[in-house]
């Protein structure tokens, strides 16, 4: 089974309707047999979004899919907060974030080369140290 990891924008996109991407993240996922990898760094993130632009039922609706073990979350260690800082430092005019940062150092440490995102202009660019460049799904 493969394994990918999940960008905050799937998240969001599959909680609001209205978002561009809902349709083609839904039909993905409808099918998908893969590993869905949570970064820790996305749970406040999407979290706060999602209150605040869907309300609080949307956050826990998202916290109950965490508890129903939807997604395996995967926590940071010093030498991905070492690699987010190094990231941080190289794309600087970027602007990435640290959201960002972390998801490429725990796609590098875990050597996943498949991200489930919407931010093609920030993943479409950086270079990660395990693969030439990323697969970026949907």
């Amino acid at each position: 089974m493969a394994v990918v990891l999940v960008d905050t924008g799937i998240l969001y996109a599959m909680a609001d309707m209205d978002d561009a991407w809902h349709e083609s993240v839904k039909a993905f996922l409808k099918n998908a047999k893969d590993i869905l990898v949570l970064p820790i760094t996305v749970v406040p993130e999407i979290c706060y979004l999602l209150n605040t632009h869907l309300g609080p039922c949307a956050e826990r609706k998202f916290l109950a899919s965490l508890l129903g073990g939807e997604f395996k979350i995967e926590g940071m260690n010093n030498q991905d907060f070492r690699r987010s800082y190094q990231l941080l430092e190289v794309y600087s005019e970027m602007n990435i974030g640290m959201v960002d940062a972390s998801i490429v150092a725990i796609a590098e440490r875990l050597k996943i080369p498949r991200l489930m995102t919407t931010d093609r202009r920030h993943f479409s660019v950086i270079r990660p140290r395990h693969c030439q460049t990323f697969e970026l799904l949907p």
